[in-house]
């Protein structure tokens, strides 16, 4: 385990289990009917999104996918306000507006999600350039996937970045598929944290499913971000334990490699947490009951909260829009 203290290391893994355990939740909710809006589940990744922004300050900001439960959970995000929104009820944190692909909450900086792919990487880079010209100490995260690289407003974004040395990291995202489409059938020579390097965007890898790594990394190139070194791409390898969309698993498909599910099973960012925090005497087996306990008290409280809330009205129709 990296350099942490007990507390953070502690608080690192309930983050994550309470986004593992509300997601959980949305998959035995979907069938009913009470969830409208198409559903792109992010467990096997919760790793990435906790371990970065437990590493962001208050005024940092972060842009984010249609993947975006658990970036808007782990941002700190009400679990009520998430399921309030999957239901599509106005106390949602779009006010019913959004549904599961566009979490939003910019109060606690946390500017938007897109179901466009790569669609909030030029929209996260106009954010930094404002914070540059504005003389502003934050930086701006946005989080995308192996898919995203594809697209031209991510090397359009990286090369004006690296130009103006703006704040701003690109958070790839590789779970090694782009719907069905394998990383290494569309890359194949290319490792794709070097991939900017051309244009003046340094990159590293790491271990997306391990949080405390993904923590001491994010932590040090935030620092460096916002010393003036210009952006960075920090490339995660993960998991994609469910179907792109939807709440099933869909390790039969013959598009997924033999061992896709073994090695989900096996780097499970719960469990390589647990084992961490177990082999460092920081947590016992009551802790980990305990916490699950908790979050399963919270999810209750917040899928109760959302089927209790009202649906919005008819006056919200032009209302909360930025025109």
């Amino acid at each position: 385990m990296p350099k942490l203290d007990k507390a953070l290391a502690r608080e690192l893994y309930r983050l994550m289990l309470r986004i593992r355990l509300a997601e959980e939740r949305v998959v035995a909710l979907y069938p009913t009917d009470k969830i409208q809006s198409p559903i792109h589940l992010s467990i096997g990744q919760e790793a990435i999104v906790a371990g970065a922004c437990k590493a962001l300050g208050k005024a940092d900001r972060a842009y984010g996918t249609y993947r975006g439960h658990g970036l808007f959970v782990a941002m700190g995000g009400g679990i009520d306000k998430m399921m309030a929104e999957l239901y599509g009820k106005d106390t949602g944190c779009a006010r019913g507006k959004g549904g599961s692909m566009h979490m939003v909450a910019p109060e606690i900086g946390l500017m938007g999600c897109s179901a466009i792919v790569a669609s909030t990487i030029p929209v996260a880079t106009g954010d930094a350039l404002a914070a540059k010209m504005k003389r502003e100490k934050r930086l701006t995260a946005v989080f995308f996937g192996d898919g995203g690289i594809d697209e031209g407003v991510f090397y359009e974004s990286a090369s004006f970045a690296a130009l103006k040395k703006l704040p701003v990291i690109y958070v790839l995202e590789n779970n090694g598929y782009a719907i069905h489409s394998k990383v290494r059938e569309r890359h194949a020579k290319t490792e794709l944290w070097r991939i900017g390097e051309r244009l003046g965007l340094p990159g590293r890898r790491f271990d997306g499913n391990d949080v405390y790594e993904v923590h001491e990394s994010f932590a040090k190139a935030a620092a460096e971000v916002k010393a003036g070194k210009g952006p960075i791409l920090l490339e995660y390898a993960t998991c994609r334990v469910y179907e792109h969309v939807g709440p099933r698993t869909d390790f039969k498909e013959t598009y997924h490699e033999k061992n896709d599910e073994a090695k989900a099973k096996a780097r499970d960012p719960l469990t390589v947490a647990q084992k961490a925090l177990q082999k460092r005497g920081w947590a016992a087996p009551a802790d980990f009951a305990a916490w699950r306990k908790a979050a399963l008290a919270e999810i209750d409280d917040a899928v109760a909260f959302a089927e209790k809330s009202p649906f919005p009205g008819p006056e919200r129709l032009l209302a909360d829009n930025f025109a």
